[in-house]
């Protein structure tokens, strides 16, 4: 029996939103936690519909955030979720960013647990994957959004050119998870290998 990857002091909250590539950011999370990283997942009403909640918590080994509003009498941290998730994390992963949250993101819309946290952070905290249909991707609201959340000081990875759910290839696919994984590494100044 192999032994436990060593804890680091490092966490990581990884927002999942409702693309189907939500799926991909399964293999992410599970390479972080190896690597002794503490994750947190927050994922959106629409995310649960691709990847359930139970497969981050088996993977994460941490209850999954779902809910902006929740018995905080049950809880043992008394702040609401949306504010201590994005205060306690040293780094943000969102990912799909669809077009969706990077225009709550670049607008500062907070109607879910997920947009509300990413209103609370810092923007210099946020790593952004974003993942949706080519054209989606180059409509002008969503380039509007995109270059908001970059002047805001978000920072994103991707999208990529390839292969989409659509059955066409283009680009607004998100980037592989161990590209992801990558960035995120060295955001957190560990040494990959």
């Amino acid at each position: 029996m192999s032994q436990p990857s060593v804890r680091t002091q490092h966490k990581v909250l990884v927002c999942v939103c409702g693309g189907i590539a939500a799926y991909k950011v399964c293999h992410v999370v599970s390479r972080l936690v190896q690597r002794g990283v503490d994750v947190d997942v927050a994922m959106t009403a629409h995310a649960r519909q691709f990847v359930g909640a139970a497969t981050f918590e088996a993977l994460s080994g941490r209850p999954v955030h779902t809910e902006l509003w929740h018995n905080l009498a049950n809880e043992q941290h008394q702040d609401p979720p949306h504010i201590r998730l994005p205060r306690e994390a040293e780094l943000i992963v969102v990912a799909p960013a669809t077009a969706n949250m990077i225009a709550k993101m670049a607008n500062g819309l907070a109607d879910d647990l997920v947009s509300s946290l990413l209103l609370a952070a810092n923007p210099a905290k946020v790593l952004a994957a974003p993942a949706m249909n080519e054209g989606m991707l180059q409509h002008p609201a969503t380039q509007r959004n995109l270059a908001a959340v970059k002047a805001m000081g978000i920072s994103l990875i991707g999208p990529e050119d390839g292969w989409q759910a659509c059955r066409t290839t283009g680009k607004g696919r998100m980037s592989e998870p161990d590209e992801i994984l990558t960035v995120i590494l060295q955001r957190l100044g560990i040494k990959q290998g």
